[in-house]
């Protein structure tokens, strides 16, 4: 971390770091990563582990590189600590993985204020979504992207609650749906409940053109749709354009891409939309020119070990010192 100076200048007159109030610190400790903001910002002063224990930091909690390689335990338990910090003030959510449903009943009972709730390759069904679904009611971000045990009902009860709702993404790898028939009732639940949506990201789903105009009737306010692999859709361009000239289409259809340095010319093109068709977004599979599926290549992650024994959890965070 680079090192902090010890003085600014406010309005002429140099003040002690110390002396901020505590939500400025927060917002300035926000820029740092969650080892510095846990293990090495406390350390400093009793001022900054004020700041650090209290909500200013954790408005908004983003571990979801992270979470990729904890397990259950380890995210359960972080997830506590700072939801718990938070004190109801969180406002964006993103954690990849989530196993159980006793810690998605705990997000929901501790975070009224939620509005952007990301959590891909999470093990959470339809049923706890159906009872804790009223407590989200002002997300208006939604990721449930590759989480296989959430359907329409799942959908329906989001978006029953969750009146504002304007993004959603839902993308999934062809082989979470390889033992599926069709999945025209996600996007009957997601056109019936979800009429305000301006982002939608429904890659790979098992759909029927029907079902895609079915929320293209319900969705009008719609600007970007996703509908990448959904081979079972047959788009019209000529349709788009003249009833839905501000919609950015992505797929149906996607066309082998050439890696070379890790992605830097993929050209995946969709005449309907004039949008590159191949984002690097996280869910997104690779089609390689020898037809093979590939995972993404992933970027280095931050892993914390816990230990036993310590009544302070941000002390059972083991991590090397600042440099």
């Amino acid at each position: 971390m680079k090192r902090m100076e010890d003085k600014i200048v406010e309005q002429g007159e140099l003040r002690s770091w110390d002396e901020l109030i505590p939500d400025a610190l927060g917002l300035i400790f926000s820029n740092l990563s969650l080892q510095e903001i846990l293990t090495v910002i406390p350390r400093v002063c009793k001022s900054w582990g004020r700041a650090v224990s209290g909500p200013y930091c954790w408005q908004e909690i983003d571990i979801e590189e992270w979470s990729r390689r904890s397990n259950s335990e380890q995210l359960d338990r972080m997830l506590q600590m700072l939801i718990t910090r938070s004190s109801g003030s969180l406002r964006k959510l993103c954690i990849t993985g989530l196993s159980n449903d006793t810690t998605f009943t705990f997000i929901a009972d501790n975070a009224g204020s939620l509005q952007s709730l990301r959590l891909p390759r999470s093990e959470i069904g339809d049923s706890i979504v159906e009872q804790v679904a009223a407590k989200l009611s002002n997300i208006t971000v939604l990721d449930v992207s590759s989480c296989s045990k959430i359907g329409a009902r799942g959908l329906e009860s989001f978006g029953k609650n969750c009146k504002s709702l304007v993004e959603l993404r839902r993308a999934m790898h062809p082989l979470e749906v390889a033992d599926k028939v069709c999945q025209d009732d996600e996007a009957h639940a997601i056109a019936s409940t979800m009429p305000k949506l301006k982002h939608l990201e429904i890659a790979y789903l098992l759909l029927s053109t029907t079902a895609v105009c079915e929320i293209l009737s319900n969705c009008r306010e719609l600007e970007f749709l996703d509908v990448r692999g959904c081979w079972g859709v047959k788009l019209d361009e000529n349709f788009f354009q003249e009833n839905y000239p501000n919609l950015k289409v992505l797929g149906p259809l996607i066309v082998d891409c050439y890696e070379r340095n890790y992605w830097e010319y993929c050209s995946d093109y969709s005449d309907s939309s004039g949008y590159l068709a191949w984002e690097l977004m996280e869910d997104a599979i690779e089609v390689s020119t020898n037809g093979s599926w590939d995972e993404p290549h992933g970027l280095e992650e931050l892993e914390l070990r816990f230990y036993e024994g310590f009544d302070d959890p941000v002390a059972a965070i083991d991590w090397p010192p600042s440099p």
